[in-house]
């Protein structure tokens, strides 16, 4: 299996390498030369079994023999044993054909567990057996920086520095980036939004000088690997309603696209996906581009659901360079457009992307009347992430195809935003209590790309 850029201008990489690189040279993302295709007895075969097995069949045509089967099986059993339920992603129904895919239930709450957990155990198996060091470098809303320090920390072979907007994510994302006391570590408050933290680590990957010399990889979900983790419980949900003997459709909320994206590979893989329904907040740039009004950046609001307080979504990339029938160019000029605003998708890109996706937006007063209206009517406590994804659904729903929302967070993690809509406040879970009693470790360093990568190599260990 080789991996290829979206702006085809990088070179060709197989599975490890893509993963270790994340951004490639020429400022694209990788994606598989080819999609590996299942038959429908081959996903029909998946039924009834673990989570783990689920994980190894959809993903090991992917990785292409760079890690063997009892390596890539290693990695999978160890990255889900810290998981809070044995179903690892368990199915709640909401409603008549509504169910709930609750992904909250690793080390940090939230979906971003699912890759982060079994990234952080191939780098490891990686560089390991080459005994080489990297630094990771990445940028988060909220949760991928959380997931990201909890997967790495304390491992030998990686230092790991992740930036987030100062004051912009909840108490509980802050603590969970900040109050771990590996030294390898390493939480850095950007005086600015999530775009801009986003912006210097492209800067960052473009940088050769510093790229090369500080050996830099990233675990945004510009890794491939990201992507890859996430087909997997698409496939275990379907399956457990019926495919592939019946479709089923996705309500996803999504800032940086990544998640969503993950569906339309799980779909081009044969899993028969009715519907892919961006769910978006108010920062609804996907929303607006996929009705065709142009992908063109806005300000971007602060909101109850931060970890989608996002302009730029880098996976958007991923679903144009298909949509452009894989021309690199055409990829390429678009994002020099985007630089200065925005761009147009062309009637041919946007029928493509409108077979696959459509999509929706809530407002704050509807996420907070969402979270609310779910806990009355199901008995279910729900993030405003979440909250986004059940009010986009239930405007989408047909009658015969399941609908399944993702639950990207556990609602502990926005205590606040939970307890203004209902007037409980979710606890976090025991393995967690003492999360506000630990101390913090953070710097704060200005939206400066110097000040960044100075900072970065005075604190790599050596």
């Amino acid at each position: 299996m080789k991996y290829i850029s979206t702006r085809g201008a990088a070179p060709v990489l197989n599975f490890e390498e893509a993963m270790l690189t994340g951004l490639a040279r020429d400022g694209g993302l990788y994606v598989p030369e080819e999609i590996p295709a299942l038959l429908p007895a081959e996903i029909a075969q998946l039924e009834g079994l673990g989570y783990e097995e689920i994980a190894f069949r959809v993903m090991y045509p992917f990785v292409g023999g760079t890690f063997s089967v009892d390596e890539f099986r290693g990695c999978i059993e160890r990255a889900y044993t810290s998981f809070g339920h044995a179903a690892r992603a368990p199915l709640v129904q909401l409603d008549q054909g509504h169910f709930l895919l609750e992904l909250f239930h690793g080390p940090t709450l939230a979906f971003k567990d699912f890759a982060m957990q079994l990234i952080g155990q191939m780098f490891q198996t990686a560089l390991g057996r080459a005994n080489e060091r990297v630094t990771i470098v990445g940028a988060t809303s909220g949760d991928t920086g959380s997931a990201a320090i909890e997967a790495f920390r304390g491992l030998d072979n990686v230092d790991v520095f992740i930036l987030y907007p100062h004051g912009r994510v909840s108490e509980v994302q802050r603590r969970q980036m900040t109050t771990p006391s590996e030294n390898n570590v390493h939480a850095l408050a950007i005086d600015g939004d999530f775009d801009d933290c986003q912006a210097r680590l492209k800067d960052m990957f473009n940088d050769f000088d510093f790229r090369d010399g500080v050996r830099l990889a990233g675990v945004n979900s510009i890794n491939w690997g990201r992507v890859l983790a996430q087909i997997v419980y698409y496939f275990s949900s379907a399956v457990s309603l019926g495919a592939p003997h019946r479709g089923v459709s996705f309500s996803v909320p999504t800032g940086n696209f990544g998640d969503i994206f993950a569906g339309y590979i799980a779909k081009r893989m044969g899993l028969p996906i009715e519907r892919l329904v961006v769910a978006t907040n108010q920062n609804d740039i996907l929303d607006r581009c996929l009705k065709g009004q142009g992908y063109r950046k806005g300000e971007t609001r602060p909101s109850i659901s931060p970890s989608m307080d996002i302009q730029v979504s880098s996976n958007f990339e991923r679903a144009l360079f298909d949509a452009y029938d894989r021309d690199g160019n055409a990829v390429s000029q678009l994002m020099d457009e985007l630089k200065s605003g925005g761009f147009d998708v062309s009637q041919g890109a946007m029928q493509v992307l409108q077979s696959h996706f459509s999509s929706g937006r809530a407002s704050e007063e509807e996420t907070s009347a969402t979270i609310g209206a779910t806990l009355r009517a199901s008995a279910e406590l729900v993030c405003p992430h979440t909250a986004v994804g059940i009010k986009v659904a239930d405007e989408q729903r047909e009658a015969g195809t399941p609908m399944i929302t993702l639950a990207t967070a556990h609602p502990a993690k926005f205590p606040d935003a939970v307890e203004a809509a209902t007037g409980i406040r979710p606890p976090l879970p025991p393995r967690m209590a003492d999360l506000y009693d630990k101390p913090e470790r953070v710097t704060r360093l200005p939206n400066d790309l110097g000040a960044l990568t100075q900072h970065i190599r005075d604190n790599i260990r050596t």
